[in-house]
């Protein structure tokens, strides 16, 4: 899948655009090259926020984010777990062409109920590989990552061999050494170091005001182990009558990263840069267990709508309407590609990108050339989510496209060993559900509507080849159903991004 920005009319494209945005501004003052801020959650889902109808969680600010801005209903993450989801944002490319498919392995859980050996697992970004930091950097930004990486394990490399100037991160009790994974609280004023975090990123901004920049605030909150600030706890322990101690730890975590991302954007305001600055917000998978996302079926490592349905909103004042909503599906890898065009940047080398320039859909100009996004999962991952499809893992090996508001699993284990695309009627590989009818995917519609999923699983199959996707195939021999179960390899700490 070739670049958006390889084609001719997209340059001319940009070039109108730009000169369409400079002339909305009654000032003028509105630069050709924005200054860009990523503000990325860890494990916030679709339904933690206010905007999305939250039952205990307050997000006044991030609520009010999305009254400033864009919200894309259909927003997504690549991936259903953190690095992978961040490999696949900083990359701007699918899972088949970086190879990072999980956090350590993709061998997590029983194996002696995995029926196939798994594709193994890249542990962490090539330094080869473009980041979203390098293009920009390249193309004249100051660029900052403060926060969570997960992406430098063996495999992999710093922020700083990746196109960032400046790389910053603490869970509120000092620095940490470059690169750091683990995840702990930090201090009771300072959950998860959500206010360092969000000063030193405005300290970055402070000094590069002048200059073009790209500021990555990516916190640590709300992944676990939860924590929020005594006032913050106390308030939500009056407020939540069922006085569930995990909900209210849920919550204050919650708003206290919404309260640290009102400071940020509240610095900007005080620098004058909110108009010249475009803000994005969304998360990098979906919540855990602890919070239900129904309507959406699934939680945190599966792909299921609540694995990968994520909050997506984008701020950019004169430009970009406030209070608009579009629903088209995007994905968070959409963002490398918007943003270079953006800064009106050429692509390093022979880098290839997956996504596609959300400019017009942000300008309300035009649609999007592409007509499916894809996930492509290759292992195994331990513990089940809510209403999902298997009791021990939260997913098996699976690959899925939506197109419009039609969206296909295709489970790996019944394609490759019970007959493939011969049995379909019979072998349970594929899962075809309607979004626009039923979001929270509990009609399977593949034997109801054989010619949508056969198109749906045409066009999946041409993606493997067009990104040369691995499958496994090779049958398990380890695999004993009616065994004792044998724990599968987990080449991680115990809290590192499970």
């Amino acid at each position: 899948m070739p670049t958006p920005l390889s084609s001719p009319w997209r340059f001319a494209l940009a070039i109108v655009l730009a000169a369409l945005v400079s002339h909305s501004r009654v000032s003028g003052a509105t630069p050709a090259r924005p200054n860009l801020v990523l503000i990325f959650a860890d494990d916030l889902g679709w339904k933690d926020v206010g905007y999305q109808g939250s039952e205990f969680c307050q997000t006044p600010h991030i609520d009010q984010l999305a009254k400033d801005g864009m919200v894309f209903t259909n927003g997504y993450a690549a991936a259903g777990n953190c690095a992978p989801s961040r490999a696949c944002l900083l990359s701007g490319n699918y899972t088949p062409r970086h190879h990072v498919y999980a956090v350590g392995s993709t061998n997590r859980g029983p194996q002696s109920l995995m029926r196939l050996v798994p594709i193994s697992n890249k542990g962490g970004l090539a330094p080869e590989n473009v980041t979203i930091a390098d293009a920009l950097k390249a193309n004249g930004y100051a660029t900052g990552c403060f926060g969570k990486w997960h992406l430098a394990g063996k495999d992999g490399a710093l922020p700083t061999e990746q196109g960032f100037d400046v790389a910053f991160d603490s869970f509120g009790e000092g620095k940490l050494e470059e690169g750091s994974e683990g995840n702990k609280a930090g201090p009771r004023s300072d959950p998860k170091g959500v206010y360092t975090l969000s000063n030193k990123a405005l300290d970055f901004i402070k000094e590069h005001r002048s200059e073009p920049f790209f500021c990555y605030l990516s916190h640590h909150a709300i992944h676990t182990p939860l924590q929020g600030r005594d006032e913050t706890r106390q308030k939500f322990a009056e407020e939540l009558a069922d006085n569930q101690p995990n909900k209210m730890l849920y919550a204050s975590c919650t708003y206290d990263l919404d309260d640290s991302i009102g400071r940020f954007l509240n610095g900007l305001d005080q620098l004058g840069l909110s108009e010249k600055t475009v803000v994005v917000f969304t998360s990098d998978n979906g919540a855990t267990n602890a919070s239900p996302q129904e309507p959406l079926r699934g939680n945190k490592g599966c792909y299921y709508e609540g694995g990968i349905r994520e909050p997506f909103i984008v701020r950019w004042p004169g430009v970009v309407e406030a209070g608009s909503r579009c629903e088209v599906p995007v994905i968070n890898l959409d963002l490398f590609p918007t943003f270079l065009e953006l800064a009106g940047g050429k692509l390093p080398g022979e880098k290839q990108l997956d996504g596609e320039s959300l400019l017009p859909l942000l300008t309300q100009s035009g649609s999007l050339e592409r007509t499916a996004i894809f996930w492509h999962f290759p292992g195994y991952l331990d513990r089940p989510v809510i209403r999902g499809r298997d009791p021990v893992f939260r997913t098996r090996p699976v690959s899925v496209i939506r197109k419009g508001d039609w969206k296909l699993h295709l489970y790996h284990e019944e394609w490759a060993l019970d007959g493939g695309a011969g049995q379909l009627d019979r072998n349970n590989a594929v899962e075809l559900y309607n979004l626009k009818d039923d979001m929270g995917e509990r009609e399977n519609l593949s034997q109801m509507s054989p010619e949508k999923r056969d198109e749906l699983l045409g066009d999946l199959l041409s993606w493997f080849e067009s990104t040369n996707a691995k499958l496994p195939i090779e049958p398990n021999p380890a695999y004993d159903p009616d065994g004792t179960p044998k724990t599968g390899g987990r080449t991680r700490k115990r809290g590192n991004g499970r």
